[in-house]
């Protein structure tokens, strides 16, 4: 491992945060504040979620296309198969195409709350790599159909994301090595990188990526982070995801009363895996904001990936 001190090079890391769309409209200011702090850190892209079954789908479209629109930031779509038919996803694509849009993450996706043992129907999306080559589908006959389209792709070329879960996916019951022949599969389908789900010690990443490495995936993994500032927002990842958070993490945010001191706890933390995992060969950090930008600079700025606030 490298200097815990030292600051990495900028231009040969990523930098790309994760946000949630605002549900209600009166949020929509604060949301808009933080991400154009986010923005404020130059970073490669901003992927933007929405929730079980696209409940957030029309928010997380009008954001996108603000950020096409009006920020010098590119945008990740995020996409997923549940509640969804071929038809509809076609329609999101080809809109968010029209808008402008080439990067898209391509998700499976959580089951609607009200419906956990939701199946996809007959003939629909039933997983990340068939949306995978639906996207690529939808792009190709684009292309074909219409020359500005092709030129378009020409300099521009249409990405596609998947995910990745080093630790295995807790709600799928997979383990590593499962997860990196899904990840084969997706690269074969046409995914160009991949975002990690959260994890918690370097090694889980580093292992991971040396077994698809070996395995035949040649993509970029991208190290996904949440800064655990937050020990309520630790537990309720873990009751969402199924990946536990360190008893020691855990431990030393409860230890803290001054919320200023549990800040630095957290950031202290976060910082450190990002550095291992930047020092191991990961291509850049990936970061799960929850809407809050000062936990994330924070982090960028402690592990050296940030200038120093003057």
């Amino acid at each position: 491992m490298s200097d815990p001190n030292c600051s990495h090079d900028r231009g040969a890391v990523t930098l790309s945060f994760e946000v949630m769309p605002p549900r209600r409209p009166h949020l929509a200011p604060r949301f808009w504040a933080t991400v154009d702090a986010l923005i404020g850190a130059h970073p490669d892209f901003v992927s933007v979620t929405y929730g079980a079954a696209g409940q957030d789908r029309s928010s997380a479209r009008s954001v996108v296309d603000r950020l096409v629109r009006d920020t010098p930031v590119q945008p990740i779509a995020h996409l997923t198969c549940v509640g969804n038919s071929v038809a509809e996803v076609s329609q999101v694509v080809t809109d968010y195409l029209d808008t402008g849009v080439r990067t898209f993450l391509a998700l499976r996706g959580d089951p609607p709350a009200e419906d956990p043992s939701w199946t996809p129907a007959p003939g629909g999306v039933s997983s990340a790599t068939q949306l995978v080559t639906l996207i690529r589908a939808l792009e190709t006959r684009r292309c074909e159909a219409h020359p500005g389209a092709a030129l378009r792709a020409a300099f521009k070329p249409l990405t596609i994301a998947v995910a990745a879960f080093p630790g295995g996916n807790p709600a799928a019951g997979t383990t590593p090595e499962q997860e990196v022949e899904r990840l084969l599969v997706k690269q074969a389908a046409g995914a160009d990188f991949a975002i990690t789900q959260l994890f918690w010690d370097a090694d889980t990443y580093v292992s991971f990526v040396e077994r698809a490495r070996a395995c035949g995936v040649t993509m970029p993994v991208l190290a996904g982070l949440l800064p655990p500032t937050d020990p309520a927002r630790l537990r309720r990842v873990t009751d969402l995801t199924g990946i536990e958070a360190p008893r020691g993490i855990l431990d030393g945010l409860s230890a803290q009363d001054d919320p200023v001191l549990r800040h630095r706890f957290g950031i202290h933390e976060g910082a450190r895996i990002a550095r291992e995992v930047l020092a191991a060969g990961a291509p850049g950090v990936h970061l799960y904001t929850f809407n809050r930008s000062a936990p994330a600079l924070d982090l960028l700025q402690e592990a050296g990936l940030l200038d120093p606030v003057t």
